[in-house]
C-alpha cells in the first residue's frame, strides 16, 4: 500500500533527524533560549510551503511568547494561478533583493535570533534573509535538505546556499524530489515529507527550548487550550507580553 510506503519513509527521516541532528538542534536550542531569556526575539521565516512551520511555531498552543514570525502574504499563496497564486510566489521568492525589502519593517537586534525554513535552500528570499539577519548580528540557525545541498548548484549570485549562511544548519533529512513515494511506470514521487519533518523540527526545539528556559528559572508565557483549566485571562496575558516586545521594535 503506498500511505503504508509513505508512513514507513517518514518514519525512518524523523528517526534520522533525531539520531544525526540532534547536537544542532540543542546547540540552536541554547542560542534561542539565551535570545528569549535576554528579552530578545528569536524571528522565524520561510516562502512558500517553508512557511508552514513558521505558522505552526507561534501563535499555537504548547508554544510560547519569545517567537515572532515573519509573515510576507505575497510570498505565501492562497490561489493556485492568479493573483496570490503559486506561479507569482515561485518567481517571487527566487528574485535577489526583495527579501531586504521585508526585514525593513523589523527592528533586529544582535541580541535575536532567527530560524530560516527552506528545503532545497537555494532561492534568494530564504538565503537574503538569512544574510540581512547575519549581517545585524543575530544568530542564524536553518533547516533545509543538505542532500539538496550536496548536490545541487547555488542559484543565488553570491554563490551561497542556506546553509552556507547558517551559524546552525539543520538537516530536516529528506531527500531533494521532496515525494517519498514510489510507483512503478512514475518518475515522478508522490507525497512530500519536508513538512513533516520542518515542523517536527520546529516542535523539538520549541521543547527544547522551553526546557532550557524553565531550568534557567525563567518560565515562558506559554499558549495554551482553553480547555486544561487555566485562568480565563492566561490567553490574554500571553497576547499582552507578545505586544509588549513587539511594540519595542518599531523600526
Amino acid at each position: 500500500m503506498s500511505s503504508q510506503q509513505y508512513f514507513a519513509r517518514i518514519a525512518e527521516i524523523l528517526q534520522q533527524i533525531e539520531r544525526t541532528q540532534q547536537q544542532a538542534i540543542e546547540k540552536a536550542a541554547r542560542a534561542m533560549a539565551k535570545t528569549i531569556g535576554a528579552d530578545g526575539l528569536v524571528y522565524l521565516f520561510g516562502s512558500g510551503h517553508s512557511v508552514i512551520p513558521v505558522l505552526d511555531v507561534f501563535p499555537r498552543y504548547g508554544s510560547f511568547v519569545g517567537f515572532f514570525p515573519i509573515y510576507d502574504p505575497r510570498l505565501m499563496w492562497f490561489n493556485v494561478v492568479g493573483p496570490g497564486g503559486a506561479r507569482e510566489l515561485l518567481w517571487l521568492e527566487r528574485q535577489e533583493g526583495y527579501a531586504k525589502n521585508i526585514l525593513a519593517s523589523y527592528a533586529l537586534q544582535p541580541r535575536d535570533s532567527i530560524l530560516v525554513f527552506s528545503h532545497g535552500g537555494l532561492n534568494a528570499a530564504p538565503i537574503e534573509v538569512a544574510m540581512e539577519a547575519k549581517n545585524r548580528g543575530l544568530t542564524v540557525v536553518t533547516v533545509s535538505s543538505h542532500q539538496n545541498y550536496r548536490q545541487a548548484r547555488a542559484a543565488h549570485s553570491s554563490g551561497k546556499q542556506l546553509p552556507d549562511v547558517a551559524d546552525i544548519a539543520i538537516d530536516n533529512c529528506v531527500p531533494p524530489e521532496d515525494g517519498l513515494v514510489r510507483l512503478d511506470g512514475m518518475r515522478e514521487r508522490f507525497a512530500a515529507g519536508s513538512t513533516v519533518a520542518a515542523v517536527s523540527i520546529a516542535m523539538a526545539l520549541v521543547a527544547e527550548v522551553g526546557a532550557l528556559l524553565v531550568k534557567g528559572g525563567n518560565k515562558p508565557l506559554t499558549f495554551v487550550s482553553p480547555n486544561v483549566g487555566l485562568e480565563p485571562d492566561h490567553n490574554q496575558r500571553v497576547f499582552e507580553e507578545f505586544s509588549r516586545r513587539a511594540s519595542k521594535r518599531v523600526p
